[in-house]
């Protein structure tokens, strides 16, 4: 059985993908046909096969996910507000999507960790550079209907919100994250 903490965080983690692909399938059953869309499916279809890659993970380990209420992109909206547009909801996904490489790759040099946690995030890695390149492109696409300059000031917004949403998220878990050796990181 692993330590309650890890527990916690692989559980947080797969508890962040499902979100994520609630989240995108919803918007990619609702866009319009078209490369947006059916990246955005691609998208959610990857977010659901990490929230699996998170519990069979979980399950090697010789535990079971536990249920967590919120997940981290639930602490966006109260920081950055509720997205307008698609080029918003895409700005947002460009944020978080290079805040959950950063992440990932931090507890990937944790020393000592374990195999299982490794080929896990091995895994999901290769599709979240995936998601930063087809976001960024898509932005690249909608420049033209709502203007670089306005993206940028997006993207700088949701910046802001992010880290704040970051600070929070390691004030509130401080001991499972010090527990974990993380907070260093």
């Amino acid at each position: 059985m692993i330590d309650e903490n890890l527990l916690w965080l692989l559980s947080s983690y797969r508890t962040s993908e499902i979100s994520g692909a609630l989240f995108f399938g919803q918007l990619a059953r609702r866009l319009k046909p078209g490369a947006i869309q059916m990246d955005m499916t691609a998208h959610f279809a990857d977010e659901a096969q990490h929230a699996r890659y998170w519990t069979d993970c979980i399950a090697e380990l010789g535990a079971q996910p536990l249920k967590l209420d919120a997940s981290y992109q639930d602490k966006y909206l109260a920081a950055a507000g509720l997205p307008a547009n698609l080029m918003e909801i895409l700005a947002i996904t460009q944020v978080f999507e290079k805040r959950v490489i950063r992440q990932y790759a931090s507890h990937v040099s944790v020393p000592g960790l374990l195999p299982e946690i490794a080929r896990t995030f091995d895994r999901i890695l290769q599709d979240e550079k995936w998601h930063v390149r087809w976001v960024g492109d898509a932005l690249q696409s909608l420049a033209a209907d709502y203007g670089a300059d306005e993206i940028a000031r997006t993207l700088d917004r949701y910046r802001e919100a992010d880290e704040a949403v970051y600070r929070a998220t390691l004030e509130e878990h401080q001991q499972r994250l010090a527990a974990l050796d993380w907070t260093r990181r």
